[in-house]
């Protein structure tokens, strides 16, 4: 139904890349990732400009996730009626945000997401009501954890229940701990170190929303983040590189 999220709770990492609402988005979809991140916070795109970039993804290896701009029920709701089959929320800091959050992910009696009829890829189901207990059971739900406020108040929101992933925004994290975009610094590996041992406590599994520059995906992931997003351009230059130098000119 989702296989990103049974990845996540198998306890095995999820790889992703960031998606576009331009470009051949089914080329990566089949290119080994498990998901394509696409976001509406920090780019020039509104949710509903990416329903023909989701709609290329049916049947593809990837499952597409959309970061909304804002914990709003209205833009979530958008985001599952394209498609997404999973969220993420920026900015989360209390467990009442994360309430609010879930509950406009979710059908009836779970949450209060608005129904639109069958949305999305979750296979045959037999009847609107499997659809939806479907729907509830299997989508991904991925609030962000990224101020100081977030961490001290991270067991209660972690201990809202339906969340899958508690996803670290770093850059954001890094400024309110005091050391800008220092990835490596005490300063940020103790905060990491506080939210693995929150998730772990919580059977919530944490993630990275990029890896930070320079960095190794194996150093985070012995840490315990197994969802994140990795750059895929450098990889396809050099296969594409590999490709042409096979070839007599």
């Amino acid at each position: 139904m989702n296989a990103v999220k049974d990845l996540v709770k198998s306890g095995k990492t999820a790889i992703g890349t960031a998606g576009s609402a331009t470009g051949d988005m089914a080329m990566l979809a089949d290119a080994g990732f498990d998901f394509l991140l696409f976001d509406t916070q920090h780019s020039p795109v509104e949710v509903k400009q990416l329903i023909p970039a989701i709609a290329s993804l049916r049947g593809k290896r990837a499952a597409p996730i959309v970061r909304v701009s804002a914990n709003r029920a209205d833009l979530i709701c958008f985001a599952l009626d394209a498609g997404a089959r999973g969220i993420v929320v920026p900015m989360v800091n209390t467990a009442e945000e994360a309430r609010a959050m879930v509950r406009a992910c979710k059908y009836s009696p779970d949450g209060e997401r608005s129904n639109a009829g069958v949305r999305g890829e979750w296979g045959e189901t037999r009847d609107y009501r499997q659809y939806m207990d479907t729907v509830n059971t299997e989508l991904l739900i991925v609030p962000m954890i990224e101020t100081r406020r977030a961490l001290a108040n991270i067991d209660a929101i972690l201990g809202v229940p339906g969340i899958d992933v508690l996803l670290v925004g770093p850059s954001d994290l890094s400024i309110e701990l005091g050391v800008p975009l220092d990835y490596q610094s005490d300063a940020y590996q103790q905060g990491l170190e506080t939210i693995t041992a929150a998730c772990k406590r919580h059977g919530v599994v944490p993630g990275m929303y990029f890896i930070p520059p320079d960095m190794a995906p194996d150093f985070f992931v012995e840490k315990g983040f197994t969802f994140f997003t990795v750059p895929w351009a450098r990889w396809a230059t050099e296969g594409i590189r590999h490709g042409l130098a096979g070839i007599k000119r």
